[in-house]
């Protein structure tokens, strides 16, 4: 098994005003050559959005964008005609493919929203742009970790142009868990929301990550009142 420790406080920042944003890889005007990306997990981005500000129309395209609100609602609207809003409780999957415009503001004027966005690599280029959003409330499973981002497209969580599973822990007490690793020569990013754990013998506090591959398995422990998300993907574009 190899590890590799993340701090919360390590992470790049980049403080806007409107945006203040933390970077667990290279992004934007922050470049660290060694935490560019884990496998094809290119951007885990921690994001506060001030009342009624966001991000202009911009481009994407051969990309998998996940959005996950963690306070606040989140404004979409792109060039495929979608609009709609997230919400805590809620996940956001955007295919870029051949290539997609795309706009995000914070819906309300009196209150911030901070949100994770993950970029990850898809496994097949140009594909046909494509977006969706759902309620997660359904999958959740108390004390356990619950997939939200598969490969498959007919599940009942949200897919992607990748193999990887990510998983969504939410515990109201200290609870031990075994996760197995779904696909050979794929790795785990697992990152706590809020509260504190142990994954793999390593002490995670809030924003903490470890990076985990050349394993078929690994322990967690998570401490009462805390959210962690484990992300599984290819260690090899």
């Amino acid at each position: 098994m190899k590890k590799i420790y993340h701090s919360s406080s390590s992470r790049g920042e980049a403080n806007h005003g409107w945006l203040h944003a933390k970077h667990s890889f290279s992004f934007a005007n922050y470049f660290n050559p060694d935490r560019v990306q884990f496998g094809v997990l290119r951007v885990l981005n921690d994001d506060i959005i001030a009342p009624g500000m966001g991000f202009g129309t911009h481009p994407h395209d051969n990309m998998e964008i996940i959005t996950i609100p963690l306070e606040g609602a989140l404004e979409h609207k792109d060039s495929m005609d979608n609009v709609g809003v997230i919400e805590a409780d809620e996940i956001q999957v955007m295919s870029a493919g051949t290539g997609v415009y795309h706009s995000e503001y914070n819906k309300n004027k009196d209150q911030s929203v901070n949100l994770l966005q993950l970029w990850v690599f898809p496994h097949t280029q140009n594909v046909s742009p494509r977006y969706d959003q759902k309620s997660i409330k359904e999958l959740k499973t108390p004390n356990a970790f619950y997939p939200i981002v598969t490969p498959n497209p007919d599940g009942p969580a949200m897919w992607i142009h990748q193999d990887a599973w990510f998983h969504l822990g939410e515990f109201d007490k200290e609870t031990e868990v075994e996760y197995s690793i779904h696909k050979e020569g794929n790795g785990v990013y697992a990152f706590v929301i809020d509260g504190e754990g142990n994954v793999a013998g390593q002490d995670l506090s809030k924003r903490d990550a470890l990076g985990i591959w050349d394993a078929q398995s690994f322990s967690i422990t998570a401490k009462k009142d805390s959210r962690i998300l484990l992300l599984e993907v290819p260690m090899q574009q």
